[in-house]
């Protein structure tokens, strides 16, 4: 060791004792010594730069608590603000166009009553309950015979107006024998026939048919729901601005590219509405009033009209903390309503088959309340609902954060529903090939190698299309459709229905070498009522496994009901497809009329069918069409023999 690195340590006498200086203890000390003088130094700055921003963010977290304070005027203020724009491009756009806006007229009208009504019991409500406290216990103490004044008054309307409209139309009364047919079969069949409660099954059929009246019969009802069609058409194509981007020119013409990317696009939409809220309180209003009209209980309504707008295993989502403590009748009625309707996913890819969206539209609104009916008339109550008694019963919510979260989680949860769907497809037809194959290999061995299972389907449904309203030469077709749809699944037969749809307006021989290649448009639109519903054997077990993953508590109930629901299921759709039947007076149909008429301007019918031809024309350096004659082949030459025949206000599109 050198002597530089050695230490020296000196002896110093003390007072008291001797000891020893030692110098490396000294430079530690003046080491700690400077690292404290840095510490001092570094929280001197940080406190200088602390206080420096402490003085720059004060006002900011003034403003910050000044808001918070005051958030509730800052709200009032900012919805001020927004409604003033509202009125301001409200009337805008009633001075500039009034007719345009007159769906902005409809839906603003409908928002301002839903508001007002919801506001006016939320304040008023108890004193309006005291006010019509005396007249409720009268008509309490008179509901007896109250009721049955009604009874009378409504058969005797009924009666007549059946009377009077059959009168002109007498293929109506098979479609209401069919009605009494099915609610007599279901109430054969039903699990306790002494048990049946029949306010739930005639209120729901009245709600049924009334919807019907409104839909198929009023003007303003058919003016609605046609003009909804449209728009649902008009919003579903906006899925081609994302699948033509994935896929290209893939779209055009296969099925996988162009009709699955509409469950996509309608999923997530979905999802935002029920992130939104939306969803809910147009559930929860629809169920309101089938509840007191019907008197089912809170849990099985809601999941009921929930179907309406979504899939057999998503309604069941509403009810999820209730499922567990209800009666079996309500498990019964929760699978029936999944049954007897289709989701709004699935229904926009039939309306890009080319199906008529206002029928589906109406087919799936109508179903509902008949569902329950059929449902309480196939499996009555026998047991106590714990839930008849409580209206607080609150609908589920998702677990999104944000609107993105729920577009996003809407379009990934429809990625196993599009596999389903593709897969199923693809399983069923090669099992339909293979199935009539083999029958015509048995059937040539006696000497009838034509035979198939569409071919017996029409033979075995047949009565049933028949009593539906179906023309008898019409009705082994429908047959065909109704065997495919129960025992493949719905996407097969509205296929098979938007084929011959699309040959009926291409002109088409009605018949072919002995086949029937269309069928007539009341024909068209009763099948497509009685299509529309998920009962078809495919689909029992997806609803056993998605229930049972929902509520496992409740899987053997879900398994010894679900055949018997879906049964009751289809029966449901065939009596939607009945009223239907009854309601229905069927348009002129100007394609089959233009393939043979003279164009004769004198001519009523061919004033009306180029009136609206010409009103669906567009010219815009091309001549194209909208509507139903957008899938017209010979649409250009019946638009140039109608400016050639008919003088009619719109000469300047000739």
């Amino acid at each position: 060791m050198t002597e530089n690195n050695v230490v020296q340590l000196e002896v110093i006498t003390s007072g008291k004792t001797n000891g020893v200086v030692n110098e490396g203890f000294e430079i530690e000390e003046d080491i700690t010594a400077d690292d404290s003088n840095i510490n001092r130094q570094t929280e001197k700055a940080t406190k200088g730069l602390g206080s420096y921003l402490s003085l720059v963010t004060k006002p900011i977290n003034a403003t910050e608590d000044y808001i918070k304070a005051h958030s509730k005027t800052f709200k009032y203020v900012v919805l001020g603000i927004l409604g003033a724009g509202y009125v301001a491009y409200f009337i805008a756009a009633c001075v500039l166009d009034f007719q345009r806006a007159t769906a902005l007229v409809v839906l603003t009208c409908l928002a301002i009553f839903a508001k007002s009504f919801e506001l006016l019991t939320e304040y008023k409500g108890k004193s309006i309950n005291r006010c019509f406290r005396p007249a409720i216990k009268c008509f309490k103490s008179n509901l007896k015979w109250i009721k049955w004044v009604f009874i009378v008054i409504v058969l005797a309307l009924f009666v007549t107006w059946l009377s009077v409209d059959t009168s002109k139309r007498p293929e109506q009364l098979v479609s209401f024998g069919g009605v009494c047919m099915f609610v007599v079969l279901v109430f054969l069949l039903s699990a306790h026939r002494t048990m049946i409660s029949w306010r739930p099954v005639f209120w729901g059929l009245g709600l049924q048919f009334c919807i019907g009246i409104f839909i198929i019969r009023t003007q303003p009802g058919l003016i609605a729901f046609e003009w909804l069609g449209k728009q649902v058409q008009t919003f579903l194509d906006y899925t081609k601005e994302g699948s033509s981007f994935v896929f290209g020119d893939l779209i055009t013409g296969i099925f996988a590219f162009q009709a699955l990317p509409i469950v996509v696009f309608f999923s997530s939409v979905m999802s935002v509405l029920y992130f939104l809220g939306i969803m809910q309180w147009l559930i929860l209003k629809i169920s309101w009033v089938m509840q007191i009209t019907m008197g089912t209980s809170p849990t099985e309504t809601l999941s009921v009209a929930g179907n309406i707008f979504v899939g057999q295993t998503e309604a069941p989502l509403l009810i999820r903390p209730y499922l567990k403590d209800m009666t079996k009748s309500e498990i019964h009625a929760v699978l029936t309503g999944g049954f007897a309707t289709i989701a709004g996913s699935v229904m926009g890819a039939f309306i890009s088959f080319g199906i008529d969206a206002a029928s589906l539209i109406s087919a799936s609104v109508m179903a509902a309340p008949c569902a329950l009916a059929i449902s309480k008339l196939s499996y009555p109550e026998t047991e106590e609902s714990p839930f008849k008694s409580k209206g607080n019963i609150k609908v589920a919510c998702g677990d999104e954060r944000n609107i993105l979260e729920a577009a996003s989680s809407g379009a990934s949860a429809s990625i196993g529903l599009v596999a389903n769907i593709a897969a199923n497809l693809i399983a069923f037809l090669a099992i339909l090939g293979f199935i009539n194959s083999a029958l015509s290999w048995l059937g040539g061995m006696v000497g009838y190698p034509a035979i198939t299972f569409q071919l017996i389907c029409s033979y075995v449904f047949m009565p049933v299309a028949f009593m539906m309203g179906v023309p008898y030469d019409e009705s082994f077709t429908v047959a065909e459709l109704i065997g495919t749809k129960l025992f493949l699944n719905e996407f097969v037969a509205y296929e098979q229905l938007s084929e011959m749809k699309s040959n009926r307006l291409n002109g088409l021989d009605e018949i072919i070498n002995g086949e029937r290649q269309w069928i007539s448009v009341r024909s068209e639109i009763i099948t497509t009522y009685a299509l529309c519903g998920f009962a078809n054997f495919s689909s029992l077990g997806i609803v056993i496994g998605g229930l049972s993953s929902i509520c496992p508590s409740r899987r053997a109930d879900v398994s010894s009901l679900v055949l018997r629901a879906m049964l009751t299921g289809t029966c449901v759709s065939l009596v939607n497809a009945c009223v239907a039947g009854i309601l229905f007076v069927p348009p002129l149909d100007c394609v089959n009329f233009f393939s043979i008429s003279d164009f004769n301007a004198t001519n009523e019918n061919v004033q009306t069918c180029c009136k609206d031809l010409l009103e669906s024309t567009v010219i815009n350096e091309t001549i194209s069409f909208e509507g139903l004659w957008s899938t017209v082949t010979n649409a250009t030459l019946y638009f140039s023999k109608c400016c050639q025949c008919c003088g009619l206000s719109a000469v300047d599109l000739c």
